[in-house]
């Protein structure tokens, strides 16, 4: 009885006599067998619960691009019937951010059939200012709200994993998006720009703005402010940015709108900085 271990295997005892010692023995037998139940159904839910998490910690990530896909491609639509020629100039563009896209989606569908741990970092040498391009074009294009750009004219080089950073700027737009309400025309920024040694990249709303109660939890597990959605977003989007060494931060005021901003730390160039930027305005 010293030996009895919870979480493992235990030995059943035998008492041959009918006895005191052989009841004190049935009922060890007996817990025995109940604690053996009681630990394979606990594990049991354990791996449900994990599976749970995982499917829609996947599921989050997967639907992230894909209204801003439909959006794309129907305005592609809509814009060959209405100019063809426009939309022959369209086609590179949209094409090659479908493709990013679609990239992101393969790899988290990789990911999950083979069993890897989310966030799983490859890092590599990003320019920062074609991937906020490729962002910008993928939302801009709303009937609703106003999005715009603004980029310096230098590169801003980091060592980071692009597709993750492409999930995380995904998930920072759309929640800016969708933090508008439905009585205001949405103004959504998408800025980038040095910062001492830093490449930061800022994504501003006019929205709702995040309570004062809440701002704690944002970057929590199961955080939202929506009516419906896992949450699970910027709590991926924060353990994402951590494996280049970068930050995740924001400043909200209610009634008035938020901005988030990611901060990476640079990598060193020989390339002289300029101060001057670009602004691509809807």
């Amino acid at each position: 009885m010293k030996k009895f271990t919870l979480g493992r295997s235990n030995e059943y005892l035998e008492w041959n006599s009918n006895d005191e010692i052989g009841t004190l023995i049935t009922e060890y037998n007996n817990l025995n067998e109940a604690l053996t139940r009681s630990a394979e159904t606990l594990a049991k839910t354990e791996r449900d619960m994990a599976w749970r998490e995982m499917a829609k910690q996947v599921a989050h990530e997967i639907k992230n691009p894909l209204t801003p896909m439909k959006l794309s491609i129907q305005y592609l639509e809509k814009t060959a019937k209405e100019d063809p020629e426009r939309a022959k100039d369209m086609i590179p563009r949209v094409s090659n951010t479908l493709i990013e896209q679609i990239d992101n989606l393969s790899q988290i569908a990789a990911e999950f059939s083979n069993f890897a741990s989310m966030p799983q970092a490859t890092n590599e040498k990003v320019a920062l200012n074609d991937l906020v391009v490729a962002i910008h074009d993928l939302f801009r294009k709303r009937d609703d709200m106003d999005i715009s750009l603004h980029t310096p004219i230098d590169d801003l080089v980091v060592f980071a994993d692009k597709n993750h950073l492409v999930r995380i700027l995904n998930n920072l737009v759309k929640n800016a998006t969708q933090a508008i309400p439905d009585n205001r025309r949405g103004k959504i920024d998408i800025s980038l720009f040095k910062e001492n040694n830093k490449a930061v990249v800022r994504v501003s709303d006019n929205g709702a703005g995040i309570p004062e109660s809440m701002r704690e939890k944002v970057f929590a597990p199961n955080f939202t402010t929506k009516s419906s959605g896992t949450g699970l977003g910027l709590a991926i989007s924060a353990n994402m940015i951590e494996s280049f060494n970068g930050k995740i931060y924001f400043e909200s005021q209610e009634n008035v709108g938020t901005q988030f901003f990611i901060s990476i730390p640079l990598m060193k160039t020989d390339d002289s900085e300029r101060d001057q930027r670009v602004s691509l305005d809807e």
